[in-house]
């Protein structure tokens, strides 16, 4: 059993609380940026692409993950309206998306490859996600199913309950298995980053390998029912994945030709 007894919140600022989710997330960030710096140098692009860039993806991840966020809970924001502009909930796919459309734009105004500049990033973008969960594990967010499986996780601070996270009960373990597929996922993509070609390959791997720990967690994990009985996201990892690995396989197919013929 792994007892969680950190007040979510690690300090305020008068009437404001700042969370440790969103302490992480920042950290996040930074990190994603550091690694696609280091990708663009070694690539040979311009270290203000990645600055723009960044900046275009983080706003458009913020609007859209939470334009998702409030649809997969559309009850409890209908009930709580004033709710729904705040950032206490948002989608990892709405992020994902959100992003990957204001790059697309960014890349389109400046006349640069999307493949390349999203191939550049997909890497760290696995590590930040995992340091994303270390902040889903400290707030209580993303929790697990009540269970009693291995290494359980059960929240005991008061300000837990405050924010929806069961208290004083076992839970699995559900924002570690993500923590530990997105280290795992992040280190097989690093390893094989200058290996994968044509461009685009190394994100679409990024995707496939993201939707497929996601999916397979969720059954785990807490969360409402949207088709099928499967939640929202797990229907969205199936998507992806029926796009993107024929799609990954079609391009590396096509690049090892070229380089053979």
């Amino acid at each position: 059993m792994i007892t969680i007894g950190i007040d979510p919140v690690a300090f305020s600022i008068g009437s404001v609380n700042v969370m440790w989710y969103g302490i992480m997330v920042v950290l996040a960030v930074v990190v994603v940026i550091v690694f696609a710096l280091m990708e663009a140098k070694r690539v040979g692009l311009a270290r203000d692409h990645i600055y723009n860039a960044a900046l275009w993806a983080i706003i458009g991840g913020v609007i859209v993950s939470r334009l998702m966020h409030v649809i997969d809970q559309w009850d409890y924001y209908m009930e709580n309206p004033a709710q729904i502009v705040n950032f206490a909930g948002l989608s990892i796919y709405g992020a994902v998306l959100g992003a990957m459309l204001a790059v697309v734009i960014y890349c389109l105004v400046n006349k640069l490859s999307f493949w390349q500049l999203v191939d550049i990033a997909a890497p760290g973008a696995l590590l930040g996600q995992a340091i994303g969960r270390v902040g889903c594990i400290i707030g209580g967010c993303c929790y697990g199913l009540e269970d009693s499986p291995f290494c359980a996780i059960e929240y005991v601070h008061p300000s837990h309950g405050l924010y929806g996270t069961p208290v004083g009960v076992p839970l699995y373990p559900t924002q570690i298995y993500h923590l530990v597929w997105n280290l795992v996922a992040f280190g097989i993509l690093w390893t094989l980053r200058t290996r994968l070609k044509p461009k685009g390959t190394v994100f679409l791997s990024y995707l496939a390998l993201y939707a497929l720990g996601d999916l397979v967690i969720r059954f785990f994990r807490q969360g409402t029912p949207f088709i099928f009985g499967m939640q929202q996201a797990q229907v969205i990892g199936i998507l992806i994945l029926l796009v993107t690995v024929p799609w990954l396989v079609v391009k590396l197919w096509r690049g090892r030709k070229q380089a053979s013929g």
